[in-house]
This record gives structure tokens, sequence and C-alpha cells, in this order.
């Protein structure tokens, strides 16, 4: 099966994500997508607009915004959990009942996998650098199904500031802000197509003081809207990006069911190192096969071990050949057991004597 096939779009589903601190707008704005998106399909005649919103809640929000689909005549079902466990099934449940599903706020999420982890692992001081492997393999089931799923999905997630270390004129380093990512995982952020930043707007020099949000888009795919910035941000205002999915049709994100199976032997072993391991065992059986037919240190002794390497290898630098990768050195440690033994080079495991194949008699080395 080749590996390459003709490119096509197969984005199918729209994979959302938005971000902000306290009353930026981040459910508001997720409202106002999901009603969009699911009269948008209404109005195209696409599979699923006569299904319901799933509301995954980790903070009630889903009883502030019910009205908003109430008036829009837009059935919410709404599960409100803070389990890292439920993640999947949410996202099982929605692609198979729901129009779209909406999470809010992912941050919950991975902080009460993370606490939780650390509570049953006696991890009082903090997590330590071993956990993360786990906690990081486990996020990535979650990952994975949002990134393939056949489901319109937003993700909210609370904002933090990055930091880093700078040097000042005199010297001395200072821990600066250097930019704002989502509270989870520290690679959530790379899965969204689109990544919006909501932040609330306060004019209070004018009489009454003013209050607006706007949304800025951090990262757009399709290129579409990236790097705009919308006030009071509706729907139509995301409708460029939607429009550039394929919907309706074939989606595909990543394929999970490839893997580097071939690199492994069936215990889990990599192969180099298992490779390495027999390369080193046949190195020591040349070694006991030319000491068998050729030993003692005498100079007659140490010519006929060399003239066996160079027929065998090429060369006669030990050195060298142990540079050789295992196939090289299977194959000459074939050649020397055809030469010197007279049969194919064969190991038969202990306890399995019948199997053994007996050499002929011994031949003249120079035959």
């Amino acid at each position: 099966m080749k590996l390459f096939k003709k490119a096509e779009n197969t984005q199918a589903y729209l994979k959302a994500g938005i971000m902000g601190f306290a009353g930026d707008g981040k459910t508001f704005t997720a409202t106002e997508i999901a009603i969009g998106m699911v009269e948008h399909m209404r109005a195209k005649g696409l599979p699923g607009g006569d299904k319901p919103v799933m509301f995954l809640d980790t903070e009630t929000g889903s009883d502030w915004v019910k009205p908003r689909f109430d008036a829009a005549g837009i059935p919410l079902f709404v599960a409100k959990t803070r389990a890292f466990v439920d993640l999947l099934t949410a996202i099982d449940e929605a692609e198979a009942e729901g129009a779209f599903l909406l999470i809010d706020s992912i941050s919950h999420f991975w902080t009460g996998l993370c606490d939780e982890y650390a509570k049953r692992r006696g991890r009082k001081r903090g997590l330590e650098f071993s956990d993360w492997a786990w906690l990081k393999q486990e996020w990535r089931r979650f990952t994975d199904r949002y990134v393939n799923s056949n489901c319109h999905i937003i993700l909210c997630g609370r904002a933090g500031y990055e930091y880093d270390f700078f040097e000042g004129e005199d010297g001395k380093k200072n821990l600066e802000k250097t930019g704002v990512k989502m509270k989870a995982e520290g690679e959530t952020g790379y899965e969204p197509s689109i990544l919006i930043l909501m932040e609330k707007q306060m004019d209070i020099t004018i009489s009454p003081p003013q209050v607006w949000r706007t949304a800025t888009i951090l990262k757009d795919r399709s290129t579409k809207i990236d790097g705009k910035q919308f006030a009071n941000p509706s729907f139509k205002d995301f409708l460029p990006h939607i429009e550039y999915l394929n919907l309706g049709g074939q989606h595909m994100g990543v394929d999970t069911t490839r893997d580097n199976s071939e690199l492994f032997e069936e215990d889990g072993e990599p192969r180099w190192q298992k490779e390495r391991r027999m390369k080193e065992i046949a190195l020591d059986e040349i070694v006991e096969l030319l000491n068998k037919h050729h030993g003692g240190t005498s100079n007659d002794a140490k010519k006929a071990k060399g003239d066996m390497l160079e027929f065998a290898f090429n060369t006669r630098s030990w050195e060298r050949i142990k540079t050789f990768d295992f196939a090289a050195v299977s194959t000459a440690r074939n050649a020397l057991w055809q030469r010197l033994e007279g049969v194919e080079y064969q190991w038969v495991e202990p306890g399995n004597a019948e199997a053994y194949q007996e050499p002929p008699a011994a031949q003249d080395d120079a035959a």
C-alpha cells in the first residue's frame, strides 16, 4: 500500500479553541458559534442539523446560556462533570447523537487529572518529573479523539501567562510575561484548527462607562481570518473559516492506527537494541569458532585466524569488523560455519538436541 495519495480537504468538522480570563466572553462566544453552526447546517441541509448541542460543563455556564438555545429552537443536553474519563465518553456520545460539542472548561479536566494523580500517588510535594509521561500519554487519548472525531467541537479554556527570564542592564535576570496560553496540557493549544483569544475591553473615561469583548484570531489554519480582531463577535465573523471546511464530507484528522511496530520485537524491545545484542553474540561465536579450529597463540594460529577473517569480512582488522551491522556479521558467520564446520550456521535451544545437524567429518581448511 502506498503511503501518499492525492490531496483533498478532509477537514469536515470544526475544531475550535477559545481561551481567555474571567469575564472575557469565552462561554458566550462559544454559544454564539454553536447556535450559528447548527442554524448553518439546517440552512444547508447538512447532517446533524436536527440534533442537539452537547454541553460538557465544569463551571455551570450551561445554565446561563440555556435561554439562548431555547430561543433558537435548539435542544441543549448537559453533563456537569470534571472527571477526565468523561471527556472520551462525551465525544463518543456527541459523535453519535449530537450536532455540536461544547467543552467548558477544558482547564478543569487537566488540573483535575493532575491533582487526582498526585493524590493517589502520594505526591505531597507536587508531581515528579517521571509522572508527566503517564499524564501526557493519557491526555493524548483525548486530543487524538478531539482531532479525529466526526463532531464539531469547541474547547473553552482559561488563559494563563507565559513567562521567561531576561537579563537586564545590571546583569540580573528578571522574570517577564512573554505571552498568553491556554491552561491545559502544554500542547493542547496546538490541536484546534482555529484558536481564539477573548479579552474584555473597558472605557471608563466616558459616561456611562462602556465594556465590550474582542476576539483575536491567534491561529486560523484556513488563513481566512488569521490575525483579525472582532468586537463583540458573532457567528458571521467566524464563517470564513467554517466555509473552508468540507462540511458534509469525509473527515480525516490523523491516522492513529499506524505505528512503529516494525521497529520493535513482540516483547516490546526496540529492534536496534536486539540487533546490537545479537551482533555481540555473533562476534563472540566467531571468536570461539576460530579458537576451536585454530587455537593457540602461535604465529601460524594467528595467521590462520586472520586469513579466515579476511575470507569472511574482507578485512583482518577486528576493530573494523566490530563496526559492521548485524546483517553483515551474520552473513560472515554463516560463511565461516560453512568453511570450517561444513554446514550452515545453526543454533539449537538447549533440550532440543534432536534438531541438531551433525557436521560432516572435518575437512582440510586449505581444500
